[in-house]
């Protein structure tokens, strides 16, 4: 692969890092107004574990994303090593 190739693929990865991290916060605020206006006590704990669920799903998501940026970069690093 080129060095080219690893710098656009790190640049799609931060870009849906950063779509990811939108998403959850607009998640975040979807399950708080369903959660304030939940009108009974089950209704309001199944939307709080729901939030609780999703916020983890995003976080492990970003997670892997951010692992996947550190393998590009090494990657990155042994292309340029071997192009010298």
């Amino acid at each position: 692969m080129s060095k080219e190739y690893y710098k656009k693929k790190i640049i799609d990865l931060r870009a849906s890092m950063q779509k990811e991290k939108e998403a959850k916060k607009r998640d975040n605020e979807y399950y708080a107004r369903m959660i304030k206006s939940a009108s009974t006590p089950s209704s309001k704990a199944s939307y709080r574990k729901s939030k609780i669920d999703r916020a983890a799903y995003h976080d492990r998501r970003i997670e892997s994303l951010k692992r996947e940026i550190e393998n590009t970069r090494e990657a990155l690093k042994r292309e340029r090593a071997r192009n010298k």
